[in-house]
């Protein structure tokens, strides 16, 4: 046991790597968080969701993807493709029934990937800051120089304000055959979009490029703006709670209006 009511579970890969998994016990629509770019499972909004499930009986799924965190695997040989291939190893294995996805950054670019392939098994998703396509941004903001060097070293290496951040040829290539905001997402299910208007990592318009895309009408987006990427203050995982007891209202409502026979 990691935490108090939390399981550790460990997934062998087909490919050989295991998967580091978290999991609280409960009933009902639980949660799934998918994390970001190189960070884990163990990050603040990953634990506040996995004490907000716990406080009310809800099972949540939180894990690492190959190569981030606890699970095992070499980081530079992830791509987009083979963590949504983590993501939908860990889904299927450790849920059951109707799921709740919370993707922040990168993840919510997989929580997009997962809500296109397993879409009964989704009762809503939640973007934090989230980040389709972002591959596409980091190849343009990269030089001339480190765009014809990339294929030579394998990795290009960019400084920001947080420091240095890798990303493979592999990531990128990946990342460019995996775009999403080109064509309609056909999702069938309520999203709420959690972006801060201070956010230097993804520019918040984002939000609402997915908003557009998305084929439900049922999406809200939420701009804070004084928020940045992380958004991981007191006040902004507050909002997340408040969010996530939004979509479960939504769905108790449609599930009564479900129950009484048209007149």
């Amino acid at each position: 046991m990691s935490e108090t009511g939390t399981t550790t579970r460990w997934l062998d890969h087909p490919d050989g790597h295991r998967l580091a998994c978290l999991t609280a016990p409960g009933t009902g629509a639980g949660v799934v968080f998918l994390g970001g770019y190189a960070s884990d499972m163990t990050g603040a909004k990953a634990s506040f969701l996995d004490r907000w499930c716990r406080d009310r009986g809800r099972p949540c799924l939180r894990f690492d993807y190959r190569g981030h965190g606890r699970s095992g695997g070499a980081f530079g040989e992830g791509t987009i493709g083979r963590w949504t291939d983590d993501a939908l190893t860990a889904f299927d294995a450790l849920t059951e029934g109707r799921q709740i996805l919370v993707g922040s950054s990168m993840g919510g670019w997989i929580m997009l990937n997962l809500a296109l392939r397993r879409p009964e098994r989704v009762a809503g998703l939640i973007g934090v800051a989230a980040a389709p396509d972002f591959s596409q941004d980091v190849w343009w903001t990269m030089t001339a120089e480190q765009r014809a060097a990339t294929p030579r070293d394998g990795a290009v290496s960019l400084e920001d304000d947080d420091g240095a951040t890798a990303f493979s040829r592999a990531f990128l290539e990946d990342g460019r055959a995996n775009l999403l905001l080109r064509a309609p997402l056909e999702i069938d299910a309520p999203v709420r979009l959690l972006q801060g208007m201070r956010d230097r990592a993804v520019p918040w318009d984002t939000a609402l490029r997915i908003a557009r895309c998305l084929t439900t009408d049922d999406v809200v987006v939420d701009l804070v703006k004084d928020g940045d990427h992380r958004l991981s203050r007191a006040e902004d995982l507050a909002r997340l709670g408040r969010t996530l007891d939004e979509l479960l209202e939504v769905r108790r409502e449609a599930a009564r209006s479900a129950a009484i026979p048209d007149r």
